[in-house]
């Protein structure tokens, strides 16, 4: 058994999510607000390392209100233990689940343990589907996965990804290096991920496209 995943994020209008090395706000304040009532609806929020080390985000319900007990758990993928002790996914908002590797070194872990709790999957970096089946028997059964590129691609490559939401907002960002929704090394045309289009829903001068993910 795994957790039920939905995948949500905002895009401009070619398909990029942030600059090489920076984010940036993508949709307006209506999907906003719409991204924080999703919150308050999943067991947890789920990112990756390097939007903990870009965005320095807390992961929190603040966008509408709602008491501190409606924080979704945080989760963060983070094979070699490099979360800032700083970060403020680390603060007492909400609990935090970091996920490691075998090859995180104790000296990370050391500083991480005393604000969050760790979860060990995998050998050289993250093993998602073992993290799953760990998470889901921790009483998580629905993630809201808020990724970058990379963690979206290996959670789709591992066929952990339910249902997308994604909001268009109306932008163009363009460059070679900016960050798209799906990096990785992609799949093969054949092999690629098959979406089901559920709901087409416009807010404001933006467009939210659902999707059950096929396979």
């Amino acid at each position: 058994m795994k957790p039920f995943v939905l995948l949500n994020s905002a895009m401009t209008v070619d398909g990029k999510i942030a600059t090489e090395n920076s984010s940036m706000q993508i949709s307006g304040e209506q999907d906003l607000i719409r991204v924080h009532e999703l919150r308050k609806k999943y067991d947890a929020i789920m990112v990756g390392i390097n939007t903990v080390i870009v965005d320095n985000p807390k992961l929190t319900i603040h966008k509408i209100k709602a008491p501190k007990k409606d924080n979704p758990i945080r989760i963060i993928i983070d094979s070699k233990g490099r979360t800032p002790s700083d970060a403020l996914v680390l603060n007492n908002d909400a609990k935090t689940i970091i996920i490691v590797s075998k090859k995180a070194p104790k000296k990370n872990l050391e500083k991480l343990e005393k604000k969050c709790d760790i979860l060990v999957c995998g050998n050289e970096q993250v093993n998602l589907k073992e993290a799953m089946r760990k998470l889901y028997l921790k009483g998580i059964h629905s993630i809201l996965l808020e990724g970058g590129s990379t963690l979206n691609f290996s959670m789709f490559k591992e066929g952990l990804i339910d249902e997308v939401s994604i909001c268009i907002g109306s932008k163009i960002l363009g460059g070679s290096t900016s960050k798209t929704f799906v990096d990785g090394e992609g799949f093969e045309p054949e092999n690629c991920v098959k979406l089901e289009l559920k709901n087409i829903e416009k807010i404001d001068n933006d467009v939210v496209l659902s999707y059950n993910v096929l396979n």
